[in-house]
């Protein structure tokens, strides 16, 4: 059951309460180009994320996100350290979340001037704790960055907005370390019921950050922790959203997209199964319903898993058997089974749309 949280909104997006777990991804371009980031923005939204973060490192990046934000369909945060003047430029264009850290804005009068502009328009602020930059207080105390002084450090920075009478918050502890991690949220969710971003930073390229993000963001969503989520990967931040749809549809709590079955072949399987897989998977990948798609190689499990799915193909010596809901459509040669499974979920999916 996910963990009970107060709901907060960021854009038109509702985050936490009953809510389901959203995801989010940062671009990697240069803010101050708008057309750049704006065309990620874009790439982002065909893949399903649902909010984008971008980098606020100067005064030229918070005007160049006015003009973004304007132009985006999509909730935009501000990522800012600092400078409180940033901030502020930012609110002023309709930003819809800060992600800010009120500790490192320095004198209260700055972190008040901040949370005065957020209060007037409802922006929500993220508190990020990564475990590579904790203060050096915490790291004299604890030793390392242990979980425990991630923590304490997190509700450090939410003591200073509660003091000022703001719970728009949102609060992410991340380290690389993935078991750090997972003990650093569970700690957290024990003693506040603010929404929580979760995420492992600074987990690596593509191959073995989604390897470490699905394991802890998989522990911490079965544990029903989670409101929002970032896979950080090195690499596109198109991929880490559509692994992080993949892994919200792994556990059953979202049904976006296509949920692709393929078998891991052997030697029973008799056609070229790999080519044919990656083809159906690669261009049905734009596909919002939740449909279940499967391909298989051989006549032992194929049948039964193509026949579970909504559409599906069980290949034979040489050719396949093209499946929908359960039902043989027909017999098809192995050239074509890629363009016959996904012409019929085509073709099926324009009916249903009248």
């Amino acid at each position: 059951m996910k963990r009970p949280t107060r709901q907060i909104k960021i854009g038109n997006i509702a985050v936490g309460g009953s809510s389901p777990c959203t995801v989010q991804s940062m671009c990697s371009t240069d803010t101050r180009d708008v057309a750049a980031t704006l065309g990620q923005i874009e790439r982002l939204a065909t893949v399903g994320c649902e909010i984008v973060r971008c980098a606020v490192p100067d005064m030229d990046a918070a005007l160049a996100l006015g003009k973004i934000r304007s132009q985006s369909h999509m909730p935009v945060v501000a990522d800012i350290h600092f400078d409180y003047k940033l901030a502020l430029k930012v609110l002023e264009f309709g930003i819809d979340g800060l992600r800010l850290n009120p500790g490192n804005i320095g004198d209260r009068w700055k972190v008040e001037e901040v949370v005065k502009a957020a209060r007037e328009r409802l922006v929500p602020i993220r508190i990020g704790v990564n475990a590579g930059s904790l203060e050096k207080e915490l790291l004299q105390k604890y030793g390392h960055p242990t979980a425990e002084a991630m923590v304490e450090s997190a509700l450090g920075h939410v003591r200073i907005l509660e003091d000022i009478g703001y719970e728009e918050i949102k609060i992410s502890l991340k380290a690389s370390d993935v078991m750090k991690t997972v003990a650093a949220y569970r700690l957290l969710a024990s003693k506040v019921d603010y929404p929580l971003h979760i995420g492992i930073t600074e987990a690596g390229t593509t191959f073995s950050g989604t390897i470490k993000s699905s394991v802890g963001l998989g522990i911490l969503l079965a544990d029903g922790i989670g409101d929002t989520l970032r896979v950080s990967l090195t690499g596109d931040p198109v991929d880490e959203v559509r692994v992080g749809f993949e892994i919200l549809k792994s556990l059953g709590l979202r049904q976006k997209g296509v949920n692709f079955v393929s078998c891991p072949t052997c030697g029973r399987c008799e056609i070229n199964l790999i080519k044919v897989a990656e083809e159906v998977e690669q261009r049905l990948c734009g596909i919002d319903s939740p449909i279940t798609v499967a391909v298989m190689g051989c006549v032992v499990n194929g049948p039964g898993e193509a026949r579970e799915a909504d559409f599906g193909i069980a290949g034979g010596k040489g050719e396949g058997l093209l499946f929908r809901h359960g039902e043989i459509v027909r017999k098809v040669p192995e050239a074509e089974l890629a363009d016959a499974l996904v012409e019929e979920v085509l073709r099926s999916r324009l009916k249903a749309e009248g």
